[in-house]
């Protein structure tokens, strides 16, 4: 039997058989010995809206989905969420709820020749019965742009219902046609205690669950267990099944057995993903907040998931000048220093070398006055590509060029008194305007005293002054 997720969307394709049951509406007698030989998650995908746990903001009374299903017109939509929270399984019961017909499809296995297969079938129970027919398009992203078009005409016209599932942010991987046409509803990863009370009707239920093993729990294997699923029901499912025969007929799972069954548990992270630009957004805004804890933290989650140390030094070194600056003009080398530490070490001794200068820069103070001073000026220098040099500042390599006038009325800064010559470097056109503007803290502090001294020396009241540090 097919490996048929609890809650998630990593559903197989479904067999024949299946498929003409759900035209005809009807769903196949369960083989007995056939279930009981299924994963413990296969066996415990939910069979009504009541056995379903979570995504209250979709089922609660009045929400969504919910005031879809009561008013009796199911509508096309794409399930956005995390494994195990619950697409394939809310798909199947929609159809259920609504009852109209429910054809699965994966867009990993399958091509659009089977989607032709669907929707003419489709088509013929819909002119021959009346009855509608949910498409369920499983890993709906993995389709290009001219396969997910396909479906558009056919949605438009009725023939099918389609409810695509994806992991993926669909804002990138589903074209904006068929979002204007299937609202995106997200699915939240399941809580502890929602994945406590599958866990609990695994273990007891003797129709499809554990409980003619007799095996018990403690609390805090349960605890465990669902604190480290990720949200995930059909991985917090798997550990339970192990758990339950590493303790026996009758035995109890203890926490010991929980983390033996757990084994290692791998990161909910997709490096290629939306989950690593929300992590790398997360550690730069934990440096930028001054959280040595939280910048730890996921830094710590960007490793374990397998995301490219050298790719975290590069965003780290791109941190030392954002968000620190001049504030903190060693926390630069800090970060460089960092990046060759981790490229000549590698892992794992490396990674503390990231570690410090994560460290380094969520202590330092911050300043982001270098980086507006850029932004400015690069729009400026845009918006006045023909400025003219000045003349003072023109380089004079030939007589020609010191006859027009290049060069003529230079002053050599460092032969001034107290090393500072009252002379413009802008352009004409931006005499005057100031792009850089030094911060409180930190040695910006110290720079913005000696722009001011400058600027005194320059106007002629700076006299007697002394000078800067």
């Amino acid at each position: 039997m097919a490996d048929l997720d609890l809650f998630g969307s990593e559903g197989a394709e479904e067999p024949a058989d299946a498929r003409q049951d759900a035209s005809r509406g009807a769903a196949s007698p369960p083989d007995p010995g056939g279930e009981r030989a299924a994963p413990l998650a296969a066996r415990m995908r939910p069979r009504t809206l009541d056995e379903f746990r979570g995504q209250e903001h979709l089922l609660g009374e009045g929400k969504a989905v919910r005031a879809m299903l009561d008013a009796g017109r199911p509508g096309s939509m794409i399930l956005w969420g995390p494994p195990g929270s619950g697409k394939t399984t809310l798909a199947r019961l929609i159809a259920a709820e609504s009852d109209v017909a429910f054809v699965a499809f994966s867009a990993v296995t399958q091509g659009v020749a089977r989607v032709r297969e669907i929707i003419a079938e489709a088509d013929h129970r819909l002119r021959a019965t009346g009855r509608r027919t949910i498409l369920f398009c499983d890993e709906i992203h993995r389709f290009n742009k001219a396969q997910q078009d396909a479906f558009l005409p056919h949605v438009e016209a009725g023939t099918v219902i389609l409810i695509g599932a994806t992991t993926e942010n669909p804002s990138f991987e589903v074209v904006r046609p068929l979002l204007s046409r299937a609202p995106v509803y997200v699915l939240n990863p399941l809580n502890v205690d929602e994945l406590r009370e599958i866990l609990v009707s695994a273990l007891t239920s003797t129709e499809r669950g554990l409980g003619e093993l007799a095996v018990t729990s403690t609390d805090e294997a349960l605890d465990f267990i669902a604190g480290a699923s990720d949200g995930d029901a059909r991985r917090a499912l798997g550990v339970l099944e192990a758990a339950a025969e590493l303790a026996g007929h009758g035995g109890e799972i203890g926490l010991e057995i929980a983390r033996e069954a757990l084994q290692h548990r791998f990161a909910v992270y997709d490096k290629g993903g939306e989950e690593h630009f929300n992590l790398i957004s997360a550690l730069h805004k934990a440096v930028r907040g001054s959280d040595p804890d939280g910048a730890l933290y996921w830094l710590a989650r960007m490793l374990d998931g397998g995301d490219d140390p050298l790719y975290i030094a590069r965003r780290v070194v791109r941190m030392a000048s954002e968000d620190v600056g001049l504030a903190d003009p060693q926390a630069l080398s800090v970060a460089i220093a960092a990046r060759d530490a981790y490229h000549f070490l590698g892992a794992p001794e490396g990674e503390l070398a990231l570690a410090q200068a994560v460290l380094y820069l969520a202590t330092a103070p911050k300043s982001n006055r270098a980086y507006e001073a850029w932004s400015a000026v690069r729009r400026r220098a845009r918006e006045t590509p023909s400025a003219p040099v000045p003349l003072h500042i023109r380089n004079a390599p030939t007589e020609l060029m010191k006859d027009l006038g290049y060069g003529a009325g230079y002053r050599y800064d460092p032969a001034e008194e107290e090393g500072v010559a009252d002379q413009e470097y802008l352009p004409d056109a931006l005499r005057g305007e100031r792009f850089y503007l030094p911060g409180s803290f930190g040695f910006e502090k110290e720079i913005a005293k000696r722009l001011e001294w400058w600027a005194r020396r320059k106007t002629g009241g700076g006299e007697g002054g002394e000078g800067p540090g």
